[in-house]
């Protein structure tokens, strides 16, 4: 080895070593016996209970190649000089700029000083330190090496922060736009867990986690599960004592190596999540749950508020649909099966679950316009004549007009329901004579729930068709009356469909 490139190290410096995992060190040099002397030097060094496990480059080309498979090594121990006279400083671009690595610690050795100049160096590839391979002794070696590793470790207390408060708010946004209560609930354990993993020191931990949700003199209801306790019909003691100290306590807490997030939605319900494996975490990632925890609260207090709203939305349409039904003698459960039997088509279709819910809340509406029809034409038993049957045939522009100005998507699906649902697929329907896809899928599924509750059940001026007979005339309007395609689903899920009439049935 060349003079220039001589290590001067001092006597050795003996440290216990308890490590429980190892810094990771580069050694990036074309000189083998650097490599050695260095290894032999740091093999009993410890920070923080680790010791260090040390990884080899003799080129450039070495390092870029182990920086990209490791991730974000703690420390680089770098020389200049090896394949080219700049191989070191492309080392240091590379992993700044192409790896966009910012925490790693790099210490660029070098026997050649004049060769890359001190200032120019740290302040162009943002090098943390300076060395010249003459002045590190042992001492200094370990010197370099500890305050190198207590300056990553800040720096990924930091990360881990703003990955913390990332996740937070990237998963509170989703979280809030999801509308059911399991599912959110589910989606709350996914995210716990991404925070559980925070600490690189926890990766190796099983997380079993759980949703409950807590009635005022009630038992627990489970909602979702995870881990080992995935499937669970009954709560654990120690997992129900752990709930039971949270509520008795109306607070989040941590508990040996478990942790209870407490949620209070209203004076009636109190929503838990119960994570175990909690026990290697750092304060920083225990301050990250709690605030995940706030966030999680105010959104569950939101989603039972939109629920609560929508429930009453949907509670006066039905109301409302069933007094236009009782005043023109339909049967009293109609819009309710109705309503059930569009949802269940829209699904079917492959309609996404709001827009599904969105129908099923906005069918009701479908006979609003009847309000409007003189009960001489609404109420009479007989058949109707021409000039009663073009007045009854009105209701549906009624009902559009009624709806139509509202900016409610409740509303405006109701406007739609109430307007096209007498249009046929083959053009002949009312009131506008549209036909195939230019009916809106709205009233192409509520035209098939609506004629089937009609002929099912009995009316005043009928009696209920058998379901063959349904059929048989359902299969005759193919293409006609129907649009084919939904027919077909219908036909599918007949079962479902009767079901559905059998839990609705009149007194």
């Amino acid at each position: 080895m060349s003079e220039s490139k001589k290590l001067n190290f001092a006597k050795k410096i003996q440290t216990e070593n308890n490590s429980v995992g190892g810094w990771k060190v580069l050694i990036v040099d074309d000189e083998e016996e650097v490599h050695t002397i260095t290894t032999s030097v740091l093999k009993h060094f410890t920070y923080d209970k680790r010791s260090l496990e040390f990884l080899h480059a003799y080129s450039g080309a070495d390092a870029k190649k182990l920086m990209k498979e490791h991730g974000k090594i703690p420390l680089v121990l770098l020389d200049v000089v090896m394949e080219k006279d700049d191989s070191g400083l492309e080392v240091a671009r590379y992993i700044r700029e192409d790896l966009e690595n910012n925490i790693s610690q790099i210490i660029l050795r070098t026997g050649q000083p004049g060769s890359a100049p001190e200032k120019e160096v740290i302040s162009e590839y943002e090098i943390n330190d300076y060395k010249e391979k003459t002045e590190l002794t042992a001492t200094k070696l370990y010197t370099i090496i500890l305050t190198s590793l207590r300056a990553f470790k800040n720096l990924m207390v930091i990360e881990k922060n703003r990955r913390g408060l990332e996740k937070i708010i990237d998963s509170t946004k989703t979280l809030i736009l999801n509308q059911n209560e399991t599912l959110f609930v589910q989606g709350v354990l996914t995210q716990m867990e991404a925070l559980l993993h925070l600490d690189d020191d926890s990766l190796y931990l099983k997380h079993n986690g759980l949703s409950a949700v807590h009635r005022e003199n009630d038992e627990y209801k489970i909602l979702a599960s995870t881990g080992s306790f995935e499937h669970i019909q009954e709560l654990p003691a120690d997992v129900k004592e752990a709930l039971d100290k949270a509520i008795e306590n109306k607070e989040s807490l941590f508990l040996n190596d478990s942790y209870v997030c407490y949620c209070r939605v209203n004076s009636e319900i109190e929503h838990l999540i119960y994570m175990q494996g909690c026990d290697a975490l750092t304060d920083t990632s225990k301050k990250m749950i709690k605030l995940f925890s706030s966030k999680v609260a105010i959104a569950l207090e939101n989603l039972y508020l939109n629920k609560e709203i929508t429930e009453t939305k949907r509670e006066i349409i039905n109301t409302l649909g069933n007094v236009v039904e009782s005043r023109s003698k339909e049967t009293a459960f109609h819009v309710q099966r109705m309503s059930e039997i569009s949802y269940l088509i829209a699904k079917k279709y492959g309609m996404s679950e709001e827009e599904a819910i969105l129908l099923r809340n906005a069918s009701p509406m479908h006979d609003v316009g009847k309000v409007g029809i003189p009960d001489r034409v609404l109420l009479k038993p007989a058949r109707l004549d021409e000039e009663e049957y073009s007045l009854m045939k009105t209701h549906t522009r009624i009902g559009y007009d009624i709806l139509k100005d509202s900016n409610r998507d409740l509303i405006k699906a109701a406007a739609i329901v109430a307007y096209q649902h007498h249009e046929k697929f083959d053009g002949s329907g009312y009131p506008a004579g549209l036909a195939g896809d230019s009916i809106h899928i709205y009233g192409r599924i509520t035209i098939l729930a609506d004629i089937f509750d009609a002929l099912y059940h009995q009316r005043c001026y009928k009696e209920a068709w058998p379901l063959e007979k349904i059929i048989d005339l359902f299969n005759t309007e193919r293409g006609k009356t129907f649009d084919p395609e939904l027919l077909g689903i219908f036909m599918d899920n007949i079962d479902e469909i009767v079901e559905i009439t059998e839990m609705y049935k009149d007194s």
